[in-house]
This record gives structure tokens, C-alpha cells and sequence, in this order.
């Protein structure tokens, strides 16, 4: 290990080389730059992208499971799920008798509808209809108001609860309890708003919907829908014993044969992650693929003219080495002045990058925490070590009396 002096020693003269050489070494620094900015922004987007799908995902709920004719991640059997037979409203009412690992369900139904408020119009609105149960079996919240209740629910009254974004989009800032809207021209009274959720799929949370009776639906808008059961497993069961048993149930309401297929799925949260993880794991190993390559290009730059610097600076080493400087001072030096360069192409891509990560936020959403900065850094310090290693070795072999007479 060099000592303190050596380290002290070092570093000066690797400054001292630096300074001397200014253009030179940040037109080394190109290739750093360029890697450091690529995998800055690469590390950024990819973390960005992860916390808004974290937030995203959380509002289908982490307890909550999803029974519909169509599993969310379906691969090539399309026509083979396509052919499967509706489920039914009724489910709901039979499962809730059956099942013993599950605190709430409820049905849900969905169109898509202008919804108007005076001359304030929101196109392609998505409404679902459900029953008084959803709030319970969604897991989700109410920022002001209250959600239709049984009575309400049962009686099929043109009531309904919406949205962050459609009463932002309809109301813009006054008070919608109270008010009406018209849904596809029909009038519904506003009981309460949703708490905001936001993230990657806003359009399937509750942000964009506005949720009336599914009896007032199912007369408004007709009943051939695609039915979803929505619901909510008791704390403390795990999701494989619920989704086991309300397989179980399925079934049994379905009447099959236990030679034949599931014709429903059971999704849950953890497809939807797991799934993301895959597909964020392989753009990650690509984008870091292709960075690493300029990375690569830029160390060999460095490598190049460290052995410049060498053969530049033999006779200084053969001094050095005269009156008594050891191999690892040499060495040591030389893998400074490297990692020192790229250090500082590290910290000039951290700086060219963070504005264009703002840039690249307006189009995917970006994050830039402490630990891809210094991430960054290190792997700039790494590239500059490695680089500068075969160099440096070469200039702690030389012979001081070969390097004396150096010309």
C-alpha cells in the first residue's frame, strides 16, 4: 500500500500533469463524458420509471385479486381466452356465501362515455358500475364525500362518485358534491371524489372513472359487459390459499370438469411487477450494454494517452527513480492522474446530465437519487483504474538508467 507521502505525492503530480495539459485531457475525457451521461440518464429513467410503477401498481392493492375472463398477461392464446364464457354479476352474491378468506367483493362493470358538467366536457371517460361493496373490496379512498351506500346501490339511483382527474376536468376547483354531471346524457349526482393516485396507469385507477349503482349502469348502458369480481383477502391469509379457494368456488359455480381448463383468471398485483421486472430487467442489460461500449471507447482513450504521458515523462520517471522513489510511487502516481481524469469527465457528464434527465422527464418520468451519482462517479473512478493500469505498471518497470538516457 503506498504511504501518506506517496499519496500526497501523487496526487500533486497528477494535478500538475492535468493542469499542463489542459486541452488534452478533457478531450480525453469525451468518451467518459458521453458513457457517464448515457448511464446516468439510463440509471434515471430506469428509476423513475420503477417508482411510478411501484406507485402505479400499489393502487390495484397488494391484497386485492381481480377475477375476469382475461388474465392480464396473455401471451399468444388471445382467441382461446377470447372464447372463454362471461362471468356474472350474480358470482359475487355466491362467492361472498362460499368463501372464508376474503373480507369483501364486488362486481364491476365498465364503459366508455363523455361526461359533461355545463359546457365542460371530458371525452372517453371511463364509468364503471359496481355495488356499494367496491370501496371495501378495492382498498381504495375517498378525499371528500362518501361512496353510494346499499340502499343507493340496490335501488339503482342515478348517483355516482368520481374521479381526481375528471373533477379537476369538469369542476376545475369548485365543489362537485352535490352537483350533476350528465354521463353519455344521462344525469348523475355527485356523492364524493377519489383520492388522487396517479403513476403509469392512471387511466385504470380510479383517477379517470366515474363510479355509479351497477343497476343504474346495467339500464343506462346495457347489460352485455365483461363482468370483473373485485376482492379484498383478510389480512393475514396468503394470496395463494385465497386464490386457491376462490379457484375452488369458481369451478364449482362454473360447473367444470376436473379434466377441464380453467375458463377465468385470478389476477393479482404481483403479475402486473413481476412481469415489469422482466421487461425493465432486459431494456436495463441493453441500455447498460450499449453505454458500457462507450465507456470501453473512452477507457481505451484514456489508455492511449496515458501511454503518451509515459513515453513523455520517461526521464522524469528515471529521475524520480534515481533518488529513490519505489515502483508503487510510480505506479501509483500514474493510476491517479488516470482515475483523476476520468473523475472529472465523470463529474462534467453528472452535470450535462442532469438537465437533459428534466429534458426526459416531460416524456418518461425520471429520478435522479444520491446513489446514481455516486454510482456514477465510481464507475468513472473504476474505467480511469483499469485503464491506467497497464500504463502505470509499464512506467514502475522502467529501468532508471534506460529512462535517464531517454531522448
Amino acid at each position: 500500500m503506498p504511504s501518506l507521502l506517496d499519496i500526497k505525492e501523487g496526487l500533486r503530480i497528477a494535478l500538475r500533469a492535468i493542469l499542463a495539459n489542459k486541452m488534452r485531457s478533457v478531450l480525453t475525457t469525451v468518451g467518459i463524458i458521453i458513457g457517464i451521461v448515457s448511464v446516468t440518464l439510463m440509471a434515471t429513467a430506469i428509476e423513475g420509471v420503477d417508482r411510478s410503477f411501484e406507485k402505479s401498481a400499489s393502487a390495484f392493492g397488494a391484497k386485492v385479486l381481480y377475477i375476469q375472463k382475461w388474465p392480464w398477461i396473455s401471451g399468444n392464446d388471445w382467441w382461446k381466452f377470447r372464447n372463454r364464457r362471461k362471468l356474472k354479476v350474480e358470482y359475487a352474491e355466491a362467492i361472498e356465501r362460499r368463501a372464508t378468506t376474503i373480507d369483501a367483493i364486488a362486481p364491476a362493470v365498465a364503459t366508455m362515455k363523455d361526461a359533461r358538467n355545463g359546457s365542460k366536457l371530458m371525452q372517453g371517460t371511463f364509468v364503471t358500475g359496481t355495488t356499494s361493496s367496491y370501496q371495501d373490496a378495492s382498498g381504495t379512498g375517498l378525499e371528500d364525500g362518501r361512496f353510494f351506500s346499499r340502499e343507493e346501490s340496490d335501488g339503482g339511483r342515478p348517483v355516482c362518485a368520481i374521479g381526481a382527474n375528471v373533477a379537476e376536468e369538469l369542476f376545475e376547483g369548485s365543489d362537485p358534491i352535490g352537483q350533476s354531471i350528465k354521463v353519455g346524457g344521462h344525469p348523475f349526482r355527485v356523492l364524493g371524489i377519489f383520492e388522487k393516485q396517479g403513476g403509469m396507469f392512471g387511466q385504470f385507477t380510479s383517477d379517470n372513472r366515474i363510479y355509479i349503482p351497477i343497476g343504474a349502469f346495467m339500464n343506462t348502458f346495457g347489460t352485455h359487459r365483461d363482468v370483473t369480481l373485485n376482492v379484498r383477502v383478510t389480512d393475514g391469509v396468503e394470496m395463494e390459499n385465497s386464490m386457491e379457494e376462490l379457484r375452488g368456488i369458481m369451478r364449482t359455480i362454473r360447473q367444470l370438469e376436473p379434466s377441464e381448463e380453467d375458463d377465468f383468471s385470478i389476477n393479482q398485483q404481483d403479475l402486473l411487477t413481476n412481469f415489469f421486472a422482466t421487461v425493465t430487467g432486459v431494456i436495463a442489460g441493453v441500455g447498460f450494454f450499449i453505454t458500457g461500449l462507450s465507456l470501453f471507447v473512452g477507457g481505451i482513450g484514456i489508455m492511449n494517452i496515458m501511454y503518451v504521458s509515459v513515453s513523455e515523462r520517461t526521464k522524469e520517471i528515471g529521475i524520480r527513480k534515481a533518488i529513490g522513489a519505489k515502483r508503487r510511487a510510480i505506479l501509483f502516481q500514474f493510476l491517479v492522474e488516470a482515475a483523476l481524469i476520468c473523475l472529472i469527465g465523470g463529474v462534467i457528464g453528472l452535470i450535462i446530465a442532469y438537465p437533459l434527465s428534466l429534458l426526459v422527464n416531460e416524456v418518461l418520468p425520471t429520478a435522479m437519487p444520491v446513489s446514481v451519482v455516486i454510482i456514477a462517479l465510481l464507475v468513472s473512478l473504476m474505467v480511469g483504474v483499469i485503464s491506467g493500469f497497464l500504463p502505470a505498471y509499464r512506467a514502475s518497470k522502467l529501468d532508471p538508467v534506460d529512462a535517464l538516457r531517454y531522448e
